[in-house]
């Protein structure tokens, strides 16, 4: 059977679903060299919808440079992946990237490797450390390769957080800053997985990076756009779906895009030409099944009170939470505890906190520990 639902990596093509409106407008921000950070909990498809942009500019107008830094843990880390990334990704030929690095690293040697297709994969490791290249060096080169290439260049770096854990992170934030902020041919489009750090680094009046860009919050595909697309997926497959059965999909896993294809493509794998609701009920027990060992992860080492307040968010408490009978109800000691309670969890990525609304930041963490309680 040909895999209907992709879900756990970016999905491009047929798998990509809707976003028309933050594809327009995200495209017309890479043509239009604006700086922008998008903002969303995990599994919205922030790097599918980047990708799909990337797919759809004017490559005459714009050269598109994607990189992803979570494997970065120092800011020269961060240094040798961008240069390698704007030099690979903006020279068709390795003879073009050769002379890059000689007209603009002339103090390095660099180290090219190719693919299967000499002609065509190819790729520049660089290994620049402190003693060669200062950072407001390594950070102009893209607009350094803009004003040779006369085009604009759009940098998208995923996983963007990484930069807050460095261990002089701040001073990192500033450099970098201080050199983007004057480039005229280069614009950065910047994103990651960590909803709350990305929050502080671009909305914090205190941080170098607040008001760098145009901020937007991706929304979940509503459950309107999922219905035709799960719905042909099922007829593709000679299986048949109502309506009502993709919306509980949807609803079950609050239309978090990755969640909603991986419920989807469990249903299509456990039922035979009709979907019924035994079935989506097993579903959705197997997808708990799938992310139990994530969930152990991200759960061990909670205090008792931090377990205990999920618990009280689980069973939809939305009240008061430092009244006397709240406290006492779910044990959660004393009033000066919850707010340590909710920062240690928003750190944690366990929960959100909207105003005065908090809620589990997970879908499907909610029904396992509703399960597991």
């Amino acid at each position: 059977m040909k895999k209907s639902f992709i879900y756990g990596v970016a999905v491009e093509g047929e798998n990509f679903t809707d976003r028309v409106s933050e594809t327009k407008r995200l495209k017309q921000d890479f043509e239009n060299g604006q700086n922008v950070v998008l903002i969303s909990p995990r599994r919205m498809g922030k790097t599918s919808l980047v990708r799909r942009v990337i797919s759809q500019v004017d490559t005459n107008k714009v050269v598109v440079v994607y990189l992803d830094i979570y494997d970065c843990r120092t800011e020269y880390d961060f240094y040798n992946k961008l240069v390698s990334a704007t030099l690979n990704q903006t020279a068709s030929k390795v003879e073009q990237v050769l002379r890059n690095v000689k007209d603009f690293l002339t103090r390095l040697a660099p180290r090219v490797s190719f693919g299967f297709d000499p002609a065509n994969e190819m790729s520049v490791s660089l290994g620049i450390t402190p003693k060669e290249y200062s950072p407001e060096e390594l950070l102009q080169l893209p607009e350094s390769l803009a004003t040779r290439i006369g085009k604009h260049i759009v940098v998208c770096i995923d996983e963007f957080q990484q930069i807050g854990a460095f261990g002089n992170s701040l001073e990192v934030q500033k450099r970098v800053r201080g050199v983007w902020q004057l480039q005229q041919n280069v614009s950065y489009c910047l994103f990651g997985s960590k909803k709350h750090m990305l929050t502080d680094m671009f909305q914090n009046k205190r941080m170098p990076f607040y008001q760098f860009g145009d901020i937007r919050h991706l929304q979940p595909i509503p459950t309107s756009d999922w219905i035709p697309f799960i719905r042909h997926k099922f007829e593709e497959n000679s299986q048949t779906i109502t309506d009502k059965q993709i919306t509980r999909i949807c609803d079950t896993v609050e239309n978090q895009s990755s969640y909603v294809q991986q419920l989807a493509w469990n249903v299509m794998l456990d039922s035979g030409t009709k979907v019924s609701d035994a079935t989506i009920d097993e579903a959705v027990n197997d997808l708990i099944d799938q992310n139990s060992i994530l969930f152990l992860q991200q759960t061990d080492g909670l205090s008792a009170y931090q377990i205990n307040f999920l618990k009280a968010l689980v069973v939809g408490e939305t009240g008061d939470f430092t009244s006397s009978a709240i406290l006492q109800k779910y044990n959660l000691g004393s009033k000066s505890n919850i707010s340590r309670i909710q920062e240690s969890l928003i750190k944690k990525e366990l929960i959100e906190k909207t105003g005065r609304a908090v809620t589990i930041a997970d879908p499907v963490l909610k029904l396992w520990l509703l399960r597991e309680k």
